[in-house]
């Protein structure tokens, strides 16, 4: 029969597909006088190729007679190794070649795929003795010193005997004379002919120069000696080789550990390993040359052991490996046993010992391939609740961890009380099954999420208590790969949530603010709120928020950054602020509310001296917008000032590519902020759908216009007089940081840099007077270059309360409403300057940064 993964192939093809690999899939090494194959996908059969002609199927008794081994972890990952001296190499007693097949499953329209693998290995010198200790076979190879023997190999002819035969491959030797007749196995003193030790499982081969023993560990002339206390496993002959009158005796022995040499504890594997093996030395007088320790037949450097956590301590009795449980180089194998997770932990460390007897004068290569696994260690699997309850029952999920298990554990189904379901099934209902792995790859567990609004889940309410308890009750059906063995692990959650009334959300405008009014009706805020793209904070609650017994109210302001533009009007701007109340666990959706107003706002200013004021803002159809990059007509007409969502234009209606036109007797300006052509395909380019952003704004102007006045005199009855009085007014000039006139640069700010031309927008306020009769008139306005008043160069900015009309950039006279912050618009004025440099002080091109001080501008007022 073909050799078979022990039912590996079978249950591994269930559930993986089938993938036919590639040459790069068998990687062959030489690792000194062992050859060792990794090969990743599953095989079926494995042969062996030998003189290149025949093939002869590798079954596990016949590898372990002719040094072969076998290891799979539990992914289906192979691992062969051979010895250099197996039954089918090429010896050359220096080169071995060995070339090996193999089957992989094909599928019912297919033949099975081969591959072929060949390796040529050298291995020199050869020591007087070389042994190895596989998983399976224990092997020794001595030095002979018989004279002159060639050999002959027997070639099978077809059927069993001729197999057989191909196993002695150099037992009888011709041309001198020799010829192998018997081996006597000690402590027994059994006699046998070759043939019957072939027959009992052994194998014996002779080359030119060397003869090889190979046998499996529980054989029959195999026996336990106790080795400064631990027990090894024997293997002792003598070989005779006769000619004529003569006899010569060959002795070979073998010793190999058994399991019992090893220790366990819950973290630590320790390998006993004794340092003089008696059987093996004629004297106590020996030096050990060289101790090496690596893993799967490969050693392994100090750097590679340390990062590992390996150790190897040579004392005076033994050698001690010692090996962390679950560290790399092993693999973790799941079982279960009644019904209960157990876990094993694997790894097949190696030592190579090389010593010298001083006797003798002889050296021995000893090399241990000595697979160790732990015994089970029970690892009760466990349901891990993590489900929030701080949430209305129609949002809350039951959130389930179920491990932790090694790789080779699936999840193949749940049962609830009413249904059972597949994995698929229970995703295709939401309850959205994960597979989860550890960082390193090694662990994984199952997460699963069920709504408590699935029918599967159980609720009670208590009303009397004002709880509603949802409880769930399931079974997980669970495998073992490959084995495909089953077992299973019950679980029962519950939550008690209190019940809870969704809150309400409503809002409503007026003239410049949003309001915002959340209703938790009677209950602890279980949410948080998110205002447009902001949290709402403990800073942005103290700014915005007004609370109420059982609700709060958010106010704010249209123009806030939280809130967006939909479109934008001559008069009018509409926006939008959108709110959401969301769960702090997994920020699902509660309540949604979006509220969108139209807000009453003049964008375009008109003043009489010709000069336009231009206000646009980015709209949310244009997310991409750089207001910036706006332009008026005339593409070099960009804003005097922009910032992530506004653009500032102001210039005269006879400049930047503004156009007129008459109707009747009304002159019409118009012009128009958008985009330059390029920068308008380059937005385009980076998003999905063409966006364009244009505002069209305009002035229009009486031509000709007469007035009639009609006015009557009288004569004065008296003198007029004015009220006389004591008291001071204190009047403030502050300079604004932009057209809103909303906040004021602070006495740290300054001096404030400016570009030319960049507009200043001055407030003067009378501060002290409540008198609404009271009112202000800024009557000179002048600039000088340091603090003195009175000091030249001079420039007027207002005289007589009108623009100086020498000054290529006149003021501009803002009007002043009333408003929270303004109770008497007659005690305040506002104007806006441009910025400017005296020639005598900096004759710089339009561009400049130029510092403005507090102290350099006057007044008088009246």
């Amino acid at each position: 029969m073909p050799y078979r993964l022990f039912c590996l192939l079978m249950a591994a093809v269930g559930i993986e597909a089938q993938q036919t690999p590639s040459i790069n899939d068998l990687n062959a090494e030489c690792l000194g006088n062992v050859i060792r194959l990794s090969v990743a996908p599953l095989f079926e059969e494995v042969d062996t190729v030998f003189n290149d002609t025949q093939i002869i199927n590798l079954t596990p008794g016949l590898a372990t007679q002719c040094g072969f081994s076998f290891k799979f972890d539990p992914m289906g990952n192979a691992m062969f190794f051979a010895s250099l001296q197996n039954c089918f190499s090429q010896n050359m007693d220096k080169m071995f070649s060995l070339v090996m097949q193999f089957r992989l499953p094909g599928n019912h329209m297919t033949e099975d795929p081969v591959y072929r693998v060949g390796k040529t290995c050298s291995y020199t010198p050869w020591t007087s003795r070389e042994i190895l200790c596989d998983r399976n076979y224990m092997e020794v190879s001595v030095r002979r010193t018989l004279p002159d023997i060639q050999t002959i190999p027997k070639q099978p002819t077809g059927g069993p005997k001729a197999r057989s035969g191909n196993f002695r491959r150099g037992v009888e030797a011709v041309a001198s004379g020799y010829k192998m007749t018997a081996v006597v196995f000690s402590p027994s003193k059994n006699v046998m002919n070759v043939d019957e030790v072939q027959r009992k499982g052994y194998a014996i081969a002779n080359t030119p120069t060397r003869l090889v023993l190979r046998s499996p560990h529980n054989a029959e002339e195999t026996y336990l000696q106790n080795v400064a206390g631990v027990p090894m496993r024997v293997l002792s002959t003598s070989t005779f080789f006769e000619q004529k009158w003569l006899v010569t005796r060959v002795d070979a022995t073998a010793v190999c550990p058994t399991p019992e040499a090893v220790a366990f504890t819950p973290e630590v594997i320790t390998w006993y390993m004794p340092k003089h093996i008696d059987p093996l030395f004629s004297s106590d007088a020996f030096t050990m040359l060289e101790v090496y320790m690596g893993i799967d037949a490969k050693r392994l450097d100090t750097e590679e052991m340390a990062a590992r956590n390996y150790s190897v301590l040579v004392t005076e009795a033994h050698i001690i490996v010692e090996i962390p449980v679950g560290a790399v180089g092993g693999y973790f194998k799941s079982h279960i046993q009644d019904d209960q997770y157990f876990v094993t932990y694997t790894i097949e460390p190696m030592l190579e010992l090389l010593w010298i007897e001083e006797v003798a004068h002889e050296n021995t290569s000893y090399k241990v391939l000595f697979p160790i696994t732990t015994p089970p260690m029970a690892r009760p699997p466990q349901v891990r609740n993590y489900t929030p309850l701080d949430t209305v029952p129609e949002q809350a999920v039951f959130v389930l961890e179920l491990g932790t298990f090694n790789l080779d554990v699936e999840l193949l189904n749940i049962t609830f009380p009413t249904m059972v379901l597949t994995v698929a099934e229970c995703n295709a209902r939401g309850f959205n099954v994960q597979e989860q792995r550890s960082p390193d790859n090694t662990l994984k567990t199952f997460r699963m999420e069920v709504p408590f609004s699935d029918p599967v889940v159980f609720k009670e309410r208590r009303a009397e208590q004002g709880v509603t308890t949802f409880t769930l009750q399931l079974i997980y059906g669970l495998v073992i790969f490959p084995e495909y063995a089953p077992f299973s692990h019950s679980a029962v959650v519950d939550a008690v949530l209190l019940d809870i009334v969704p809150p309400s959300v409503t809002g409503n405008c007026d003239q410049e603010n949003f309001h915002i009014t959340v209703d938790y009706r009677n209950q602890e805020p279980f949410f948080v709120v998110l205002v447009g793209k902001r949290l709402l904070n403990h800073e942005f609650a103290q700014q915005y928020l007004t609370e109420g017994d059982t609700d709060f109210t958010i106010t704010l302001p249209f123009s806030s950054p939280d809130a967006v533009f939909e479109s934008v009007h001559s008069s009018s701007v509409r926006s939008r602020l959108d709110v959401a109340l969301l769960n702090p666990y997994n920020n699902m959706t509660i309540k949604y509310f979006s509220l969108a107003c139209s807000f009453l706002k003049t964008l375009t200013e008109c003043f009489s001296n010709g000069t336009m004021t231009a206000l646009a803002v980015k709209v949310d159809s244009v997310p991409g917008l750089n207001p910036g990059q706006l332009t008026l007509s005339d593409p070099a007409c960009g804003p005097t000032y922009s910032d992530d969502r506004f653009a500032y234009f102001h210039f005269t209606v006879n400049s930047c590519g503004t156009t007129r036109k008459f109707i009747n007797n009304v002159m019409l300006y118009e012009n128009e902020i958008s985009l330059p052509d390029e920068l308008e395909v380059k937005l385009n380019a980076t998003t999905s759908s063409e966006e364009e952003y244009q505002l069209k704004v305009s002035c229009s102007y009486v031509a000709n216009i007469t007035r009639t006045l009609a006015f009557l005199t009288r004569p004065r009855d008296n003198e007029p007089f004015a009220e006389t009085g004591t008291g001071r007014l204190m009047v403030r000039m502050r300079l604004a940081q932009d057209a809103s006139y909303n906040t004021f640069h602070q006495e740290e700010d300054y001096p404030v840099v400016r570009y030319l031309r960049q507009p200043l927008h001055f407030e003067v306020e009378l501060t002290t007077s409540s008198d609404p009769k009271v009112a202000l008139v800024l009557d000179h306005c002048w600039a000088t270059l340091n603090e003195d008043r009175d000091s030249r160069p001079r420039w007027n900015l207002i005289i007589n309360g009108c623009e100086n009309p020498e000054d290529p950039y006149r003021v501009v006279f803002h009007p002043v409403e009333a408003d929270a912050r303004v109770r008497f618009p007659p005690h305040v004025k506002r104007f806006e300057a441009y910025m400017f440099s005296f020639a005598g002080d900096a004759v710089e091109p339009s561009g400049q940064v130029t510092k403005f001080t507090q102290q350099s501008l006057f007044f008088n007022f009246v």
